[in-house]
């Protein structure tokens, strides 16, 4: 069965979470991803905290469905071999520090004389223009500047103190962006022949899917002042259940609110109904009877409850993989579902230069000879 882009090659030139979710989101979708690493392996790889096959769970989430090989990019013969593998390749997609890349002959500029037809993605955390582009940036700070951290504590307390978002979605959401804008770019290439570069910010990311910007334009107020002066119709919030668990409502739309006023025997419902029900019931107890009277809710999980949860199983959002150093363990699917080319994850994140005697030899055409005397100098790592 063929895969949207099964004759893709991507060279990931990404580490930590913004650039390796953009490029397994294209490994997913069938392009043959090659993550480039020096010998001694990726900031990504190397951490302080708990390994799982000498990487961290982070690096086996990101890297899924992808080969690794190892260059030295300190040695002109690992130099060339990264040029070479371009020159063969559709996509660079890179999120060093701005300028990095240029200071080693790598800039879109000096690619696309090696191959015309290459797509670029620059992923940083600020852009490769203005006044903030040489600045360090992790997700947490895109999300500090684009408002979501305030606005998330503002949702809890307008005078308490900003709350910062679970698990980088400052990295994620970019990362989702850089696949589409590649996707963009795979498209009009097909039609033109042209490759192109490819600027993405993670700032200019979180600010874009942050709606309460244009309601500030609007209205030139923050959000909660927006709510609590013109207050929308709808019921809802977190309550505590009876056994100490946690229930999400929300109803918002007519049709909805009718099912409240009907399930709680009210005219006019408020949040503190609500809060009072969920209180007299155990968690799934509540979900279950606001569920049966068609009425938006859920229990709020524990990561423990979330793996277990039996629509996910349903949904093949769970499979196990077979790492050659941390075993077989369940992790997370590709959550798109294609009628006709459905994604699929077949390979656990790689070992430091797993795949490095397979991309020598049958994409650059090196001899076993060859290979030998690369990892006796230095510029690759042995296997």
């Amino acid at each position: 069965m063929r895969k949207p882009l099964e004759d893709i090659r991507v060279v990931d030139m990404t580490h930590v979470w913004f650039g390796p979710w953009a490029t397994m989101m294209l490994a997913d979708m069938g392009a043959e991803v090659i993550r480039i690493e020096p010998p001694w392996g990726a900031i990504d790889r190397i951490s302080e905290g708990m390994l799982y096959g000498r990487a961290p769970y982070t690096f086996h989430h990101l890297n899924q469905n992808k080969k690794d090989l190892t260059l030295n990019l300190k040695s002109p013969e690992g130099m060339r071999l990264l040029k070479e593998l371009i020159k063969k390749s559709d996509i660079v997609v890179q999120n060093m520090s701005v300028g990095t890349m240029e200071k080693l002959g790598l800039g879109y500029e000096d690619l696309k004389k090696l191959n015309p037809g290459i797509i670029y993605a620059a992923l940083s955390g600020f852009g490769q223009t203005g006044p903030y582009k040489n600045r360090n940036c992790y997700a947490m700070f895109a999300e500090a500047m684009s408002g979501h951290t305030r606005m998330t504590g503002d949702g809890v307390d307008p005078e308490g103190p900003p709350i910062e978002m679970a698990m980088a979605l400052g990295d994620m959401l970019p990362g989702s962006m850089a696949a589409m804008a590649i996707l963009a770019a795979l498209r009009y290439r097909d039609k033109t022949g042209l490759g192109q570069m490819i600027d993405v910010a993670q700032l200019d990311c979180m600010v874009a899917v942050n709606p309460g910007v244009t309601g500030y334009f609007l209205s030139g107020m923050p959000m909660w002042e927006m709510r609590k002066k013109y207050p929308t119709g709808g019921v809802g919030g977190i309550f505590k259940a009876k056994d100490g668990g946690w229930v999400r409502v929300g109803a918002f739309s007519p049709s909805a609110l009718e099912n409240l006023k009907k399930f709680l025997n009210m005219e006019e419902p408020t949040k503190e109904d609500c809060e009072r029900y969920v209180a007299s019931k155990n968690r799934d107890e509540a979900v279950a009877e606001l569920v049966a009277a068609d009425l938006p809710s859920s229990p709020i999980y524990q990561l423990d409850e979330t793996v277990k949860d039996p629509h996910l199983a349903a949904r093949g959002m769970f499979i196990e993989v077979d790492h050659p150093l941390a075993g077989k363990y369940k992790t997370v699917n590709n959550p798109i579902k294609f009628s006709l080319t459905p994604t699929e994850r077949k390979t656990p994140a790689p070992t430091l230069g797993q795949h490095n005697k397979e991309i020598l030899s049958m994409v650059l055409g090196l001899s076993d000879a060859q290979i030998d005397e690369l990892i006796n100098n230095g510029v690759v790592a042995p296997t």
